[in-house]
Parts: C-alpha cells; sequence; structure tokens
C-alpha cells in the first residue's frame, strides 16, 4: 500500500540525500550490512525489555533500508544482483527484530504468547515470497494492506507504547494475513486472465 501510493513522493527526497552520501564514498552494500546488523542489537535490547530503546534502533534499521537504493541509483550501480542482496537482508532484519519480540514476550509474559510474533513474521514471509513466486512467474503480485513499510509503522507503535505491544501483533498478523489473500487474489486473477486468453484461440 505505502508503495503503491507514496514512493514517487519518498524518492523525491531519499535521492537526493542518496547522491550526498554517494559523493560521500558511502555504498549501497555497505549501507544493507549496517541495516543487518542494527537490526540484530535492536533484536538483543529488544529481548533484554528495553523496549524504547528497541524503538529507537527500529527507527535506526530502517535508515539503512531507505537509503540503500537510492545510493546505488545515485552511483549507477542498481542491479539485479543488488536487488538481490537488499530483498535477502530484508528478510534478515524481519526474522531478527521478531525474534527480540518473541525472546522478551517469553521473559516477560505467561503462556504460549511468544508465538505470536512468530506467526506474524510466518505470515510476512508469506507475502514476500508470493511476491517473490509471482515475480518468477511473470505476475504483479505488490500491494496490500499491510506491507513491510506498513509492518514497520505498526511495530514502532508497539515498541513505543509497551502496552499495546501484544494488541499490535495482533492487528498485524490479521492484516498481514489479509495482505496474504489480496496478493493471491491479485495473482490468481492474472493467472485466470493468461489462461484464458491463451485457450480462447483453440475454443474457436
Amino acid at each position: 500500500m505505502f508503495d503503491g501510493n507514496f514512493r514517487t513522493n519518498v524518492d523525491r527526497v531519499l535521492d537526493p540525500i542518496g547522491a550526498g552520501l554517494c559523493r560521500l564514498g558511502v555504498t549501497a552494500n555497505a549501507l544493507t550490512a549496517t541495516g543487518i546488523i542494527i537490526a540484530a542489537i535492536g533484536a538483543v535490547v529488544i529481548g533484554q525489555g528495553k523496549l524504547f530503546l528497541g524503538f529507537v534502533f527500529l527507527i535506526l534499521t530502517g535508515l539503512p533500508d531507505a537509503l540503500d537504493g537510492a545510493v546505488a541509483k545515485a552511483a549507477g550501480t542498481s542491479s539485479i544482483r543488488g536487488a538481490f542482496l537488499d530483498s535477502v537482508s530484508d528478510r534478515i532484519t524481519d526474522i531478527f527484530l521478531f525474534c527480540g519480540i518473541a525472546w522478551y514476550l517469553a521473559s516477560n509474559e505467561p503462556g504460549r504468547i511468544m508465538m505470536l510474533p512468530v506467526a506474524v513474521m510466518g505470515a510476512a514471509m508469506l507475502v514476500s515470497y508470493q511476491r517473490a513466486k509471482a515475480e518468477s512467474l511473470g505476475f504483479d503480485a505488490k500491494g496490500g494492506i499491510m506491507e513491510r513499510a506498513e509492518r514497520f509503522i505498526v511495530l514502532a507503535l508497539g515498541l513505543l507504547i509497551s502496552n499495546f505491544l501484544i494488541p499490535v501483533l495482533w492487528v498485524m498478523l490479521i492484516l498481514t494475513l489479509v495482505t496474504v489473500v489480496q496478493r493471491f487474489i491479485k495473482v490468481w486473477s492474472q493467472a485466470t486472465a493468461q489462461l484464458n486468453t491463451r485457450t480462447e484461440p483453440e475454443q474457436q
């Protein structure tokens, strides 16, 4: 949803910053690696119960992730290899952060509520897989009510207001599963239309 509605405006802000970082010698791969390291530290901080500090690290994690593409564009190094690295790093970052939250809940909450962030992570991975698989088949699976940017924003709210963390995780799970359904329907419709187009001449 964010990518579809706000990406162009965001790029207008990020592109000049990316050009400036490029002139300073900062590379897109260095930013990507920095984001992973910050996420790992953030996971440990969250696991230890320092949720506000975890909120800070979550924001810091998002900055390199937002800027690595702009730096690659400014340097003229955008490539399939870089896009692959960026996608993999996004998944690693997600895993770190949700594992940190599961660690925190396991240490501070009764029952099996620690499985809630694990469920959110699983649903988020399914959303990402749908897009990757659809694009490999020539279809478009972008969009949905809870993409990665929305997950970052909602998770930041949960860390900032710790009393709302568990309700926020439930909201994330439900909306991420809705996104799974939305993407499935979108790709299924495209595949059905393609199949009908191929079979119509035969029927005539």
